[in-house]
């Protein structure tokens, strides 16, 4: 006894001992009655989420070789003892099979090896190999995550960043603060929409709303193009917002692409992602603040994006410096001074055109009033597009003004009709359903009596021809 405990204590303590000695402890109280014992087991079993059996496990070894005595054991003697003697060339042998071809199942591993003579038929067992090969990092789940991360590497870099300005910017929506509405006195949620240059990290658009809809990345595209001018791509996630037809609409019509990252691809869009981070900082000091309107919110958003984030130093611009080979000031570049101080020139648009390119649009058809309906609300249009079918486009912040589109015609806008005291003349008829006045008869009695006369004369030249045929037979 005495040998073994002067063995032991030459032995290193493990952490998986030390943390079975911790939460046996309070049994190990010689006091302690067995009643209370049993409860104690219970309630540290409960606690630790392990049964009483595994506490149990843990207590006999350590009354017999003490704290050592709750290290792991070695299962390489039992191992050893039923695996064949060449298990070792084997283990080798099968992880060679999964460098091969890694969807090789271990079954058919072990169906090669057998047939090479590496074992007889039956000795290898599905699950031994299995284990050793997930110990060698070559089983299904490992084997999966190293055939992504390849691929990945070959299709991109971890890390991308463009050399220069609006060449990619990334957009995303992030869940933000809840405000007290002093309108209605309920409190909402407010989201952020951005668009965040990906070279330089300077924020072309961001502003908070408090619907997480469609138009809060429609209005922030706009505002960010008029502001600043065409860029080449725009990449989003595969959120409804970022897929809508009017986005693609738009975008197409200025000449920018849009790319989608890949589903539970977070790190492709790293540049906003750790923007919203900053915007985490923002949102811990807004809750200081009680705001009641988004207004309000955005005013404080605006100066701490303008006065903090774009003038402090950015970590992610330094280190793609450095990754070429290139030092920074020790004062760092800020996302603005990475923007104005880049060559590329920036091409505005024309702001009618980016206007229109952002308007939405509908079709409908024009009724028997000369009316169409938008919203429950009906707007007064030209009496000659009676029945047709026209798109009309609106700004959905002012949809009380609409522009009517129709083939052949100029575009023109209306407004909502409004009830007078009155009621009003009626409209003079379209032009395409007036009557005529000057006319030359009836067009149709006219058809009728040509065709009348051209079927007499042909009976008439029949007759004639049947008379003649009549006097030859009697002569």
């Amino acid at each position: 006894m005495d040998s073994d405990k002067e063995q032991n204590s030459n032995r290193e303590l493990s952490d998986t001992a030390l943390k079975r000695w911790e939460l046996i402890a309070p049994l190990t109280d010689r006091k302690l009655d067995p009643a209370k014992k049993v409860e104690l087991r219970k309630k540290l079993a409960s606690e630790n989420d392990i049964s009483d059996r595994t506490i149990r496990r843990y207590e006999a070894p350590y009354i017999k070789d003490g704290i050592f005595g709750l290290s792991p054991k070695s299962k390489k003697g039992y191992m050893s003892e039923r695996l064949p003697d060449n298990y070792s060339d084997i283990i080798r042998e099968a992880i060679q099979l999964k460098k091969e071809v890694p969807t090789r199942s271990v079954t058919q591993i072990i169906y090669i090896l057998e047939g090479e003579g590496w074992a007889q038929d039956g000795t290898l067992k599905r699950s031994t190999l299995q284990r050793y090969l997930c110990k060698a990092g070559f089983g299904e789940r490992q084997m999966k995550k190293y055939k992504q991360d390849t691929e990945s590497k070959i299709t991109a870099s971890r890390r991308f960043c463009r050399p220069h300005r609006m060449e990619l910017v990334q957009a995303d929506i992030k869940y933000g603060v809840g405000i007290l509405c002093k309108k209605s006195g309920i409190k909402q949620t407010a989201y952020l929409s951005s668009i965040i240059d990906d070279h330089s990290r300077h924020i072309l658009w961001s502003e908070w709303y408090t619907e997480q809809t469609a138009y809060c990345v429609d209005d922030v595209f706009r505002k960010a193009i008029l502001r600043y001018g065409h860029f080449d791509c725009a990449y989003t996630d595969n959120g409804s917002q970022y897929i809508t037809k009017h986005i693609r609409k738009s975008c197409g019509k200025l000449g920018i692409t849009l790319r989608r990252a890949r589903p539970r691809s977070g790190k492709s869009k790293g540049k906003i992602e750790k923007f919203h981070q900053v915007v985490d900082q923002f949102i811990a000091e807004a809750k200081l603040v009680d705001m009641k309107e988004i207004d309000e919110l955005n005013s404080w958003w605006f100066d701490f994006l303008n006065e903090y984030y774009e003038k402090k130093p950015h970590d992610g611009i330094r280190e793609y410096y450095k990754s070429h080979g290139i030092t920074l000031p020790p004062e760092g570049i800020s996302p603005l001074q990475e923007w104005e101080r880049d060559t590329r020139k920036l091409c505005f648009y024309d702001a009618n055109k980016v206007g229109e390119a952002f308007l939405y649009s509908q079709t409908t058809t024009v009724d028997q009033g000369s009316q169409i309906r938008f919203n429950g609300v009906k707007y007064d249009v030209d009496s000659s597009l009676i029945g047709a079918k026209v798109e009309f486009t609106y700004d959905p912040m002012n949809p009380a003004e609409i522009t009517v589109h129709y083939k052949g015609m100029e575009p023109f806008k209306v407004k909502p009709l409004p009830i007078e005291s009155f009621c009003a003349v009626d409209k003079k008829a379209p032009v395409s359903v007036e009557k005529s006045n000057k006319t030359d008869g009836s067009r149709l009695l006219n058809v009728a009596r040509h065709k009348a006369q051209q079927n007499a004369e042909i009976m008439a030249n029949a007759i004639s021809f049947g008379m003649f045929n009549e006097n030859e037979e009697k002569e």
